[in-house]
């Protein structure tokens, strides 16, 4: 089991506080809880909340962030003005070498406390002009769900501290896992970081012309070539007008999305099955062992070998 520590800092946003326990505190792993979360603040009693009608309570102080693995600070009323106390014990976190991240404006806190010197972050577009003013030593980029530099993690505002947690699972357990978790939360499963915080049509137009149905069709044929122009047949519209209205709706180009989605299926396979790399490339449509090995290298960051020698569980013999 791993300890995630969540640092309350007031005003606190309560729906980024909930969200690690609502999504790491559900995960299980081989029927065990894969996190102990603990919630914390600099003075335990009531914290103020940024929205009116309650506060929260917080019981635990500060000393929670020394039995953790991972420090998580959600959004906060705070630019800069973050207490000494909280501070301190973030830089010390990351000077043991523990994963500290942030959702929304706990970037804030995270720059306060110099941790993101030198380094790229995020955090919601509406806030990422007054980041980078404040704290200039910070590459502050508005256009991603979430970075990851080093240790340091920065997810931008509301639903993205959702992928933030998505992420931080399948890290630390594999991407079915990570899946499960998203599907036990009802959300969306894992999207990539460099995804477009701000998608021009997030729920599928009235008219009727989503292209939900593509995307589901193209889903059950990732082991498969798929062009643009097969795409757009299935959508019954020209790939020029395909494109943008992928783009509206995920944030992605239809390459990209399929890109990603190939890779999933790839971790997935590489966790749960006992198929060679040439039968998992071939599975999930990316082609050769090789053209695997370049694809997990470059999006995940570790040859297939490495990433089922670590996220390999209960392995089954597939047909």
């Amino acid at each position: 089991m791993k300890t995630v520590a969540v640092v309350a800092v007031a005003p606190v946003k309560a729906f980024d506080l909930a969200m690690p326990e609502t999504l790491l505190g559900a995960v299980t792993v081989d029927g065990e809880l894969g996190y102990r979360i603990v919630v914390c603040t600099a003075e335990p009693g009531v914290v103020r909340a940024t929205l009116g009608g309650f506060d929260v309570v917080v019981t635990r102080g500060l000393d929670a962030i020394d039995e953790a693995d991972t420090v998580i600070v959600p959004s906060t009323g705070s630019r800069g003005t973050a207490d000494e106390a909280t501070v301190a014990a973030l830089r010390r976190a990351a000077e043991q070498g523990k994963r500290v991240t942030s959702i929304c404006s706990g970037a804030f806190v995270l720059a306060q406390a110099g941790l993101l010197a030198g380094r790229t972050a995020t955090t919601h577009w509406g806030l990422a002009d007054e980041l980078a003013t404040m704290f200039p030593d910070v590459t502050v980029r508005s256009d991603a769900l979430f970075i990851e530099d080093g240790p340091l993690t920065t997810a931008a505002g509301a639903a993205a501290g959702i992928d933030l947690c998505l992420h931080l699972i399948r890290c630390d357990y594999g991407a079915t896992i990570a899946n499960a978790a998203a599907r036990a939360a009802v959300v969306t499963p894992v999207r990539p970081g460099g995804q477009a915080q701000f998608v021009d049509a997030p729920l599928p137009p009235e008219n009727g012309l989503s292209l939900a149905a593509t995307r589901n069709w193209a889903m059950e044929r990732l082991d498969t070539p798929l062009s643009l122009d097969e795409l757009a047949g299935h959508a019954r519209t020209s790939v020029r007008t395909l494109t943008r209205r992928f783009h509206e709706e995920t944030g992605l180009s239809p390459q990209k999305w399929l890109l990603h989605q190939r890779i999933q299926r790839a971790r997935e396979l590489l966790e749960s099955t006992t198929l060679s790399m040439d039968q998992v490339a071939r599975h999930s449509g990316i082609g050769s062992a090789e053209s695997l090995r370049q694809h997990m290298i470059r999006h995940v960051g570790v040859p297939p070998t490495a990433y089922r020698a670590s996220f390999t569980r209960t392995p089954r013999r597939s047909a």
